[in-house]
């Protein structure tokens, strides 16, 4: 069982547990939820269906193509450092840290790719369905990243005496992400909080190597 269980087994299964979660939440919202519909869970946190274009909690950076293609570019990066520093014996909660940030990466490249071409529209007044090809609302690698957690913890309004914002309203937290943008933030902050030794160690390791050669 030890054996059948290795670190490279745990990470594909990691891979491949976070992709059928995130696609199966976004395939539900997606084909049962009107476009900026919300769904009240409790007053600080909504299922709220938008879709963005850009990268995590919806920023919007440069062209669309760009974007899908620096994801697959980076995506390649990560599966190539992740074989190394699985042979090389890092620990598995280092590992597993950075099978959260494939994986994530992974689950909103097949938004990019692959929505365009398999979903209609999502509208205010039509639910979208799996369609046959090139009845899309968009071409591959132009699909919409499905979005649905929103957390307002803090809903508040800024006091009047404050200049420039004062009477304005401030939400925290006011992005909405995905399963896939969960994944890669928690990933990043553990390995930031408990793994920067082995981040360095991995990164020093990769400098001595190029010097080498």
């Amino acid at each position: 069982m030890k054996h059948f269980l290795s670190k490279g087994r745990i990470s594909v299964l990691i891979v491949l547990l976070v992709l059928l979660i995130d696609q199966a939440i976004k395939i539900w919202v997606k084909t049962n939820m009107y476009w900026h519909e919300s769904i009240h869970i409790t007053d600080w946190f909504y299922i709220f269906f938008t879709e963005n274009r850009g990268m995590a909690f919806g920023m919007e950076i440069f062209g669309k193509l760009f974007l899908t293609t620096f994801r697959i570019v980076a995506v390649g990066i990560i599966i190539y450092y992740l074989r190394r520093i699985i042979r090389q014996k890092y620990s598995m909660g280092y590992i597993a840290c950075v099978s959260l940030i494939l994986a994530g990466a992974m689950g909103n490249i097949i938004d990019s790719v692959f929505y365009g071409v398999i979903f209609n529209e999502s509208t205010h007044s039509a639910i979208a369905s799996f369609v046959p090809y090139g009845e899309g609302y968009a071409t591959w690698f132009y699909g919409k990243v499905v979005d649905m957690f929103y957390f307002p913890i803090i809903d508040t309004y800024w006091p009047d005496w404050m200049p420039w914002v004062g009477g304005e309203r401030f939400i925290f937290f006011s992005p909405v992400f995905n399963f896939a943008d969960a994944a890669i933030t928690c990933g990043i902050i553990s390995v930031l909080l408990f793994y920067g030794k082995s981040l360095n160690s991995s990164l020093q390791h990769s400098g001595s190597r190029h010097a080498k050669k």
